[in-house]
């Protein structure tokens, strides 16, 4: 049986780990490296870093700060954000990414996802599907950083992204993210209940308990978060051993000793 993962994720404005609240990107919160510094050390299974800049031309160093956090990282490394080419997806995986995160121009051009698969593989490309209700209140999928209405229906895209050859979903909730009140349960469920392959929860962490529930109840195979982790030393630590508490089959660090940070002034980098 496949192992519930614990996924932090750092999101980049500009080259600066920022606060997200509902695809809003505001306060700056630290620099990448530190943040990978420490997740790296405590019990995390993967590292997600986004880049949320509003423009292309601001994230020209995005291939050299993954190139940096790489030769620091000891799992997996998942990078998204304007990624728009296979151009884009080899040179991401040459600065040392593990996978790569297609979001909006997949929803352009889905040949983009199945083109992408066949030549890096399933395992590598990871389809970003961010949703919120639209004016109806239905659930609808939105592209371009949260900002463009796209008229998809999330189940139906979902399962075309999986035939188109994605071999993950990482799913957000725009109207959760940043809330602090737990997953959207019901979209989750939607989700995870229509494809089979892997599906990552992200968006509305507030307690160790949220994470528990993206499991149990709405079935992800791992659940993620970003603003909870910055703000609570050994935090990712802490969130493991509450899931292995609750019964989840994760893979457990030593839970005898609470790891020392490597930086005695994590707090006042955060």
């Amino acid at each position: 049986m496949l192992k519930n993962r614990l996924i932090p994720v750092v999101i980049l404005n500009n080259n600066n780990v920022v606060q997200s609240i509902n695809f809003k990107h505001t306060n700056v919160i630290g620099n990448a490296i530190t943040a990978v510094d420490f997740f790296n050390s405590w019990a995390v299974d993967e590292i997600i870093i986004i880049d949320a800049s509003r423009t292309k031309s601001k994230r020209e160093d995005f291939p050299k700060i993954i190139e940096g956090l790489s030769k620091r990282c000891f799992v997996p490394l998942s990078v998204g954000g304007w990624v728009e080419s296979i151009e884009d997806i080899d040179n991401l995986l040459r600065s040392g990414a593990d996978k790569i995160i297609i979001n909006t121009q997949g929803i352009i051009n889905p040949n983009f996802i199945r083109n992408a698969a066949k030549k890096f593989g399933s395992q590598c490309i990871v389809s970003s599907i961010d949703v919120k209700k639209n004016e109806k209140q239905e659930y609808e999928v939105f592209a371009d950083r949260g900002r463009k209405a796209t008229g998809l229906n999330p189940v139906e895209w979902a399962r075309e992204c999986e035939k188109l050859g994605c071999g993950e979903i990482f799913l957000t909730s725009i109207d959760y993210e940043g809330r602090k009140k737990g997953y959207d349960i019901e979209l989750l469920k939607k989700i995870t209940g229509s494809v089979d392959i892997p599906v990552i929860a992200f968006g509305g962490v507030g307690k160790w308990e949220h994470l528990v529930d993206g499991i149990k109840e709405g079935n992800a195979n791992a659940v993620s978060a970003a603003n909870i982790f910055h703000y609570t030393e050994h935090s990712t630590f802490h969130a493991k051993k509450f899931l292995a508490d609750a019964g989840l089959n994760v893979r457990k660090p030593d839970f005898y000793e609470v790891p020392t940070p490597r930086n005695p002034k994590y707090e006042e980098i955060f």
